[in-house]
């Protein structure tokens, strides 16, 4: 299963962006159940920012409740993050994630930065 992310950049505080992740390359992107995102800043341990399971149940952390929305497309095997109000605080670079049984699959980072 490969992940293929996009959509990062850099923005002012306060912009929007939006990621998209697409699995493909295997059989088994039919039994992926959640996907969602991480993301690390320098210096700290990677840490979840929004996962979705297949059904479409959600959970965020706290940091961006309110701020930043995930959803998919499971016709497509994709999963997307819609970022608003943007603090220099959610600059790190994120990474797309597939659970499949268990197993996990990531995707290569995508720098997202926010200038104060």
């Amino acid at each position: 299963v490969q992940l293929q992310a996009s959509g990062g950049g850099l923005v002012q505080a306060g912009g929007s962006l939006r990621l998209s992740c697409a699995a493909s390359g295997s059989i088994f992107i039919f039994t992926i159940n959640t996907m969602g995102w991480y993301r690390q800043a320098p210096g700290k341990q990677r840490e979840l920012v929004a996962a979705i399971t297949r059904g479409g149940s959600t959970n965020y952390a706290d940091s961006v409740k309110g701020r930043f929305t995930i959803s998919r497309d499971n016709a497509k095997f994709s999963v997307y993050l819609q970022m608003n109000g943007l603090k220099p605080e959610d600059t790190a670079v994120y990474y797309c994630n597939a659970n499949r049984s268990g197993l996990d699959y990531w995707g290569k980072g995508t720098q997202v930065t926010v200038s104060s």
